[in-house]
């Protein structure tokens, strides 16, 4: 018997509006989730050949003393430099995607989510059924990226200039969840979107998984809500 193809959820949305809580929330009614930024931690490890290829082309500066990558010190050239970030992405991207597919190839889950930054901007958005853009106000953009990875200005205003303006992915999505307001209120519009798929998949009425309640930190209110305890965000480049 031929196993059914999971159904694909693409999630994106700029740095720090609020893509992590969402993917907590589905995580939470039983889909399995792909984290595009955890992806690229790991096929960057110590000892990788995409680590190898990173100092080949960046040089020993972006290394800690362990020999693991120094994500502040890559994000400090390649956030205020375009071409710089374009041949990071050219080494990270092909693995990075060759993981993800793996990964959904295997899945037993009916529902999947793929987390990218950039999944409009790679070939990603091709393997999705539909695709969930999370937005926010820029001035809380800003903020909660402030708050969160201990950054001037200058430095955020860096980081949220090197990605697309979030009106393109807007334009492109199938669903919009604005995560302007409070926790609560992203959640009712998630758990709307997410009786949409089970009604699409066969499952209205039969969840998944009973919803659980996520914990969220004091950091997580509006205003400085973070999207990865390590703000991994700030300097992994997503595919």
């Amino acid at each position: 018997m031929t196993r059914r193809r999971p159904y694909v959820i693409g999630l994106t949305g700029n740095i720090a509006c609020g893509k992590s809580l969402v993917l907590r929330e589905l995580a939470a009614r039983g889909a399995e989730t792909i984290d595009a930024d955890q992806v690229a931690r790991e096929v960057t490890e110590p000892g990788s050949p995409v680590l190898a290829a990173i100092v080949q082309e960046f040089g020993t500066g972006i290394l800690q003393p362990d020999g693991s990558l120094d994500r502040r010190a890559l994000g400090a050239i390649v956030f205020r430099d375009p071409e710089a970030l374009r041949r990071l992405e050219a080494i990270t991207h092909p693995a990075i995607l060759a993981e993800i597919r793996r990964r959904l190839a295997a899945s037993e889950r009916p529902v999947v989510v793929i987390d990218a930054i950039k999944l409009f901007e790679s070939s990603l958005a091709r393997d999705c059924d539909e695709v969930w853009v999370v937005t926010c106000r820029p001035d809380q953009q800003l903020a909660r990226l402030m708050a969160r990875n201990g950054l001037t200005e200058e430095e955020a205003l860096a980081r949220i200039r090197a990605q697309p303006p979030q009106e393109e992915k807007v334009t492109r999505a199938d669903r919009v969840i604005d995560n302007s307001g409070s926790i609560e209120e992203t959640r009712r519009q998630v758990e709307a979107l997410w009786r949409d798929v089970l009604a699409k998949i066969g499952h209205a009425g039969d969840a998944l998984a009973e919803p659980s309640s996520p914990t969220y930190t004091a950091a997580e209110r509006p205003g400085s809500r973070k999207e990865h305890d390590d703000g991994s965000a700030e300097t992994d480049p997503d595919p």
